[in-house]
């Protein structure tokens, strides 16, 4: 990948108007390095803080990175104002038709669509990865019956970690992934077939958890999601072989959502790596970042969101509601597209092959009644609040007979290759690994001198002291029961 040279017309001239001096700052494919601002100093003046630093350089805020390049990247190319979404170059809606999500996931870490043989192999060490070690259903069974798959999910993933002790820099030295060499990258290689393999057991194990059902080895033969609804719905039948229309759905589903360049848990799984932390630790902590309801949970949301109007005359009622912000929309909008989310079309096409398997949804007519009367009005349309992948891909899991809250694992299992793919551009790009390590803008108090805590006044107001929470059960009577050593609870 050839940068666009900085040259003479290639710059940004910037005159600091605290001092009169000016800065070129190069520009390198509509880039600019962060780092050039920090030669525009300036003294600091009499009034202002130290801690603005202003005589080290200056810093650039950006809340949220809604501007901040942190990596270059070979993998996936989204451009929001059009609608676009490429892997590698390869347009979505092409490989949703023509791929599947296994060869996807070739191109995704390797770059190339595979030939025939190379995605024998690779599909070979993937499935042939899936089983996990006998320990593991120990590992699972310990949680709570209740308790939330994306938590077990999460766990599952460092808990994985433990088991492959070659696998972990801070054991085998801090160049394991990063050297490059042959038996460097397969090291590598052999961490992705697992995590890609094990994926869909994990998922399937935190599910059958949930049922009170015994765990389910790979089977042999079928495909990646067939593989993975065989592990999460046999119960001993004979030649058990999962639906196709289903199981081709759940591919298409996992090929659109495999990766979608830095979104917040990509972010986080470079963010964790970048301090050269072993492939599970930094997969473990994207799943967690991808558990938040701005993230993977947004799909569920739509699920509740539909539940809650109820019915298509509830529609306008809900619309106006979402105007005075009373009501949150969901599955509308995107960070990033500002238009359409290409991936939509793809969830409505395949939504329809499910629906005539599985029976229209009861709540599709609720949702086709919101999406038309969002995409007529004006205030909707200005905002560029589109639907996006989200909206129909809850209905889809719905119709399938998933539980909402399960919907995030759907996400997780095939946004691993994503994570798995960048993780491993990010160990071999130019010039090593930086650990990631941005600045903030402090905005809190100067220096000022400690008090003996018998002069010091109560200080009082929203977030300044500790919140006063009420007790119940064993804590409640504990509170009130007599002993030696109790310490008598005060209130503020």
């Amino acid at each position: 990948m050839g940068k666009l040279p900085a040259t003479s017309e290639n710059t940004l001239t910037v005159r600091d108007n605290r001092t009169g001096k000016t800065y070129s700052i190069p520009i390198v494919d509509n880039a600019a390095p962060a780092t050039a601002f920090k030669k525009i100093t300036a003294p600091r003046k009499a009034n202002e803080r130290e801690e603005n630093e202003t005589e080290r350089g200056l810093r650039i805020e950006d809340k949220g990175f809604l501007n901040t390049a942190v990596i270059r990247s070979q993998i996936t190319y989204i451009d929001g104002e059009a609608g676009v979404l490429r892997y590698r170059g390869y347009p979505i809606e092409q490989l949703a038709l023509h791929s599947n999500h296994l060869e996807t996931a070739y191109l995704l870490i390797y770059g190339n669509l595979p030939t025939k043989e190379q995605f024998a192999f690779f599909q070979s060490e993937v499935m042939r990865h899936g089983p996990t070690h006998a320990d593991s259903e120990q590992f699972f069974r310990s949680f709570r019956y209740d308790a939330h798959p994306m938590s077990m999910l999460t766990s599952a993933f460092a808990m994985l970690g433990s088991f492959y002790a070659e696998a972990n820099p801070s054991l085998q030295g801090q160049r394991l992934y990063t050297r490059g060499d042959k038996e460097s990258l397969a090291v590598m290689d052999r961490q992705i077939y697992r995590l890609i393999g094990k994926a869909t057991t994990l998922a399937a194990m935190a599910y059958r958890v949930r049922q009170g059902r015994d765990f389910v080895s790979p089977p042999a033969g079928l495909s990646y999601t067939g593989s993975f609804l065989y592990q999460m719905d046999h119960l001993g039948e004979e030649n058990y072989v999962p639906n196709p229309v289903l199981e081709k759905a759940l591919d298409v589903l996992f090929l659109i959502h495999a990766d979608h360049e830095l979104n917040a848990s990509c972010t986080t799984v470079l963010q964790t790596a970048s301090s050269l932390v072993d492939p599970y630790s930094a997969i473990a902590a994207g799943c967690a970042s991808l558990y938040g309801p701005l993230h993977g949970g947004a799909n569920e949301a739509v699920i509740r969101m539909l539940i809650s109007i109820g019915s298509p005359e509830n529609v306008p009622a809900f619309i106006e509601a979402v105007k005075r912000r009373e009501k949150t929309l969901s599955g509308f909008g995107h960070r990033v597209y500002k238009t359409s989310d290409p991936r939509s079309f793809i969830v409505r096409k395949t939504a329809d092959e499910v629906f005539k398997v599985t029976g229209k949804d009861e709540l599709l007519v609720t949702a086709m009644a919101l999406h038309d009367a969002a995409m007529k009005d004006e205030y909707f349309i200005s905002r560029k609040l589109a639907p996006n992948v989200d909206f129909c891909s809850g209905l889809i899991y719905r119709a399938m007979g998933f539980p909402m809250d399960f919907f995030p694992v759907l996400f997780v299992v095939p946004r691993v290759v994503g994570w798995l793919a960048h993780w491993r551009q990010m160990m071999l790009q130019d010039g090593g690994v930086k650990i990631w390590r941005p600045r903030q803008v402090y905005a809190g108090p100067g220096q000022r001198d400690f008090v003996p805590v018998d002069e010091r006044v109560v200080v009082k107001g929203p977030g300044q002291t500790p919140s006063v929470v009420e007790h119940g059960g064993i804590t409640k009577r504990t509170m009130l029961a007599t002993f030696t050593g109790k310490r008598m609870p005060s209130r503020l």
